[in-house]
């Protein structure tokens, strides 16, 4: 018997990919899809377990579906991904709203437990976390225009700060043929904008039995029908010359580069278990800028970590000012149980990590400025993503701009322009972060 199945996905768009690959599954099966969980005989909600904001997030939705159940509007609830994987048995003890669950090992089984669930049984399902599959049809859910392309699943870095090698197991490159063939199925679909996505891809292939590099694989999906390639995320200790010179050559590669650093100071990156140092760091933007002088780098950076006195920050602060890296994602350290970083001491006060932030954020919202200002009189090449009634004109992306992450440019045109089109836009002002202009005819 067919049910309606309904998903909802939180956290990246590693997560994403998985939520899109159960949708198939389900579809496959026979079962209805959809993204509204009113009316639905089963919710499944793919978490988010990384730190203590995306718990919450996670937390909140189980209980806002929860309440559908209540009201007679929701028959069951399946909740898969990190949140599962980290916390079954609290999860067991303390939300009895939640009637089944999915490790994220266990993404494929999604169609036994709905069907478990519905047959009045237990559903819970925790296969290797180092042996997820991630081949496999997907029902895309981003824009017709962009998606995402996941080439490796799991991390062996071993950061610190970071739960992610024990929730989603170790590096595991997927196979060169798999990532071209589904790389094609978009392709025929017609996107314009392929995002490479994965925990780290500087080290796609590494582990395969016949070695390939990432730049190799970016070779053949350059002979792909995309506009734009974009790249999330690159380690800085695995950037290769090779990698540069495909980046600086390859004219769908967009220079927009996300390449966490988390920190500067030696001593706080040697307690995180980062592979650079701060000099490594400042050569490798250095040569970036002088091999692609209009890449646009994002970072993230973490505040607060354990032992990061004054001192530290302050270093922090005056390599930001100096570096001007145009994009980054600032986070206040989450001490997360399993890490290495939970134990260290001395732990920052809360609100001194998390006035930290601020300052940060100030400090990277002029750096950014400075950079839209830089924009001003300049034509640059628009992905537009439609027309914004309330802005009452079109809105998209620059190079510079990742998806629902980044800013955006608000344009004018005379005539309609469809969404997932590339239009020249002169851009003649700056607003809040985003940039405004006008259609070049």
């Amino acid at each position: 018997m067919p049910y309606k199945v309904a998903f909802v996905s939180l956290g990246c768009a590693k997560n994403l990919v998985n939520t899109e690959q159960m949708m198939a599954l389900c579809q496959e099966a026979g079962h209805c899809v959809t993204g509204e969980p009113e009316g639905a005989d089963v919710a499944v909600l793919n978490t988010c377990g990384f730190i203590e904001s995306a718990k919450s997030e996670a937390i909140e939705n189980i209980l806002e579906l929860a309440k559908l159940k209540e009201q007679g509007k929701l028959k069951k609830l399946l909740v898969a991904g990190c949140l599962t994987q980290r916390y079954a048995e609290e999860i067991r003890q303390e939300l009895p709203e939640v009637d089944g669950m999915l490790g994220t090992g266990s993404y494929t089984d999604v169609v036994t437990a709905v069907e478990e669930l519905m047959a009045g049984g237990q559903a819970e399902h925790f296969a290797s976390v180092h042996q997820a599959y991630d081949d496999g049809e997907r029902l895309v859910t981003t824009p017709s225009y962009t998606a995402y392309l996941k080439i490796a699943e799991g991390c062996s870095n071993g950061c610190a700060f970071c739960i992610i090698p024990k929730l989603r197991g170790k590096y595991r490159s997927r196979s060169v043929e798999a990532i071209l063939h589904e790389a094609k199925e978009l392709e025929q679909r017609g996107v314009q904008e392929l995002i490479v996505i994965a925990q780290d891809i500087t080290r796609y292939g590494q582990d395969l039995e016949e070695k390939t590099t990432l730049a190799a694989l970016l070779r053949e999906l350059c002979k792909l029908n995309f506009h734009w390639i974009r790249l999330h995320y690159l380690y800085p200790e695995a950037i290769t010359e090779e990698l540069i010179e495909v980046i600086a050559t390859e004219k769908k590669i967009v220079h927009y580069l996300d390449i966490p650093m988390q920190h500067c100071n030696d001593g706080i990156l040697t307690a995180m278990r980062r592979k650079s140092t701060k000099a490594e760091l400042e050569a490798l933007l250095a040569k970036l800028r002088k091999e692609i002088p209009d890449v646009v780098i994002r970072t993230s950076l973490i505040c607060g970590l354990p032992g990061e006195g004054e001192q530290e920050f302050e270093e922090l602060c005056a390599f930001l000012r100096e570096q001007k890296i145009q994009r980054a994602g600032v986070f206040q350290f989450s001490p997360e149980e399993g890490t290495l970083a939970y134990e260290m001491e001395p732990q920052v006060e809360s609100d001194v990590a998390a006035r930290r932030v601020e300052l940060v954020v100030d400090l990277q919202s002029r750096v950014m400025d400075t950079y839209n200002e830089q924009r001003l009189g300049t034509v640059m090449e628009v992905l537009c993503e439609g027309f914004d009634s309330q802005a009452g004109c079109f809105v998209g992306r620059t190079y510079a701009d990742s998806v629902e992450i980044d800013g955006h440019v608000y344009f004018t045109a005379a005539g309609m322009i469809p969404a997932g089109t590339f239009v020249w836009v002169r851009i003649t002002g700056v607003s809040d972060g985003d940039l405004t202009g006008e259609i070049e005819e």
